[in-house]
């Protein structure tokens, strides 16, 4: 204010103010306007520079906030001139280095990075000058006492006062993260050596399921054809060689039943199953399944049902398997039935894309206990051979078909009303021969409606 004071009174009394003219030859009138020109201008003059008062506190203000933004930031910031010198750095930015903040300024920035990655440095240094836009990398750097850290850096070019370039560093610690990724790898590797191991004593039980099964075939197969001889043979056994051939050839029967449903299981989880998967008329599949299992029906006394198919279906599934598929739901449901019961099959278009298959009978029932028990291999839920013939492998064999095929499986149950166990799978567009199922099978009672 000292030198602003003197300023102006070297100019009042420079020779340009004083031909102005003298103060003596003006009026009153005049001098009373000039002294109020000269308040108004004063009072103008003090209001200015109460608003740069303002204005200068707001400026400070900002620049402490700045600051403090940029010291207490949760990354480290650097300015590196074009011959890599550390021009500046925050205070994390020491943190990180474990040193005293002056001491990283005119000190070179690789230094502070391991020499076994300084190449990726000045790879992205140089990408940055050459593109002009920022560059990101992953090194490691050294804190004051040599000990290694990982970063994330983000390079970015400005300039300075004087017009130079200089490097703006972006620094964030990343070694948490590395130390995670590393022990995610080892525990990925440990899982894949695992798994392999797995894989081999899964694929040597399949081979030796296969190789025993097909060695059982073969003396099976003599058993059951001598005792067939013996029962047809001449002179007819006696009534107690008779009881003794039909107990070798119901266990026999059974026994063959039981290698081709492993050999099937075994198939599948050895990848070895042969799948074809075509369009497939589902009413031709759901005539042949109906002829199969009528007999077996009869002898149980439970009465089969079809429903007449709303229109013909065409899905995606190999022919072979998915008669398998409804064979095993159908014996099942025959099988675990009660004496004058019911079996109903029927079809229902879930989408566009699907449709599901159903199996409704009207045995026990399951509860939710024995349904988080269904579909494993040689799980029977309690029953033996004594109440109903089976290995427990049926339903197994058919979860795993009908997910080869892209299917879904599953079931509903209530205790003492029935179960119904259903599968979905994918509709295929029509073939250029439709077959229209309508009248070959009678359609299961709506509710309310006499069986």
């Amino acid at each position: 204010m000292q030198a602003l004071r003197r300023r102006a009174e070297a100019v009042a009394d420079s020779p340009v103010a004083h031909e102005m003219g003298d103060m003596k030859d003006l009026s009153v009138e005049t001098l009373h306007k000039m002294l109020h020109e000269l308040q108004v201008h004063q009072i103008e003059l003090e209001m200015q520079n109460e608003q740069l008062r303002h204005t200068q506190q707001e400026l400070d203000g900002a620049r402490a906030r700045y600051f403090d933004l940029y010291d207490l930031a949760p990354v480290g910031y650097c300015t590196i001139d074009e011959h890599g010198l550390i021009l500046e750095a925050n205070f994390t930015a020491a943190l990180m280095l474990d040193a005293v903040r002056s001491d990283l300024v005119q000190q070179t920035v690789n230094r502070f990075i391991a020499k076994a990655d300084q190449d990726i440095y000045y790879r992205c240094r140089e990408a940055l000058f050459v593109e002009g836009l920022p560059q990101d990398c992953e090194l490691q750097m050294l804190k004051r006492a040599g000990t290694p850290f990982w970063v994330h850096m983000r390079l970015s070019a400005a300039q300075d006062r004087t017009g130079a370039t200089v490097q703006r560093m972006v620094l964030s610690d990343i070694s948490e993260r590395k130390r995670m990724d590393a022990a995610l790898q080892t525990q990925n590797r440990e899982l894949e050596t695992a798994r392999a191991v797995a894989d081999k004593a899964n694929q040597a039980k399949s081979d030796f399921l296969s190789n025993m099964t097909h060695e059982l075939r073969s003396p099976l197969n003599a058993i059951l054809g001598f005792a067939q001889l013996i029962d047809q043979g001449s002179p007819a056994p006696t009534p107690t060689q008779k009881s003794s051939v039909d107990q070798i050839l119901k266990a026999g029967w059974y026994l063959l039943d039981l290698i081709g449903e492993i050999l099937d299981l075994a198939s599948i989880e050895s990848g070895k199953l042969q799948l074809t998967l075509e369009p497939v008329a589902l009413s031709g599949v759901l005539l042949d399944c109906h002829a199969l299992m009528e007999p077996q029906a009869q002898k149980k006394g439970v009465a089969l049902h079809f429903a007449t198919l709303a229109q013909p279906f065409w899905v995606v599934a190999d022919s072979t398997w998915l008669k398998q598929v409804m064979v095993n739901l159908l014996s099942n449901a025959i099988k675990y039935n009660r004496v004058g019961g019911r079996v109903d099959v029927y079809c229902e278009q879930k989408s566009r894309q699907r449709l599901r298959i159903s199996v409704q009978d009207t045995g026990m029932g399951l509860s939710p206990e024995g349904i988080s028990q269904l579909f494993q291999p040689f799980n029977r839920l309690g029953h033996d051979t004594r109440t109903a013939e089976g290995s427990g492998i049926g339903l197994a064999v058919s979860k795993r078909l009908v997910e080869l095929i892209g299917g879904t499986i599953g079931v509903d149950s209530t205790v003492g009303v029935g179960s119904v166990f259903w599968f979905e799978l994918d509709l295929s567009p029509p073939a250029s021969m439709s077959e229209n199922f309508a009248g070959n099978i009678p359609h299961p009672p709506l509710q309310g409606e006499t069986p």
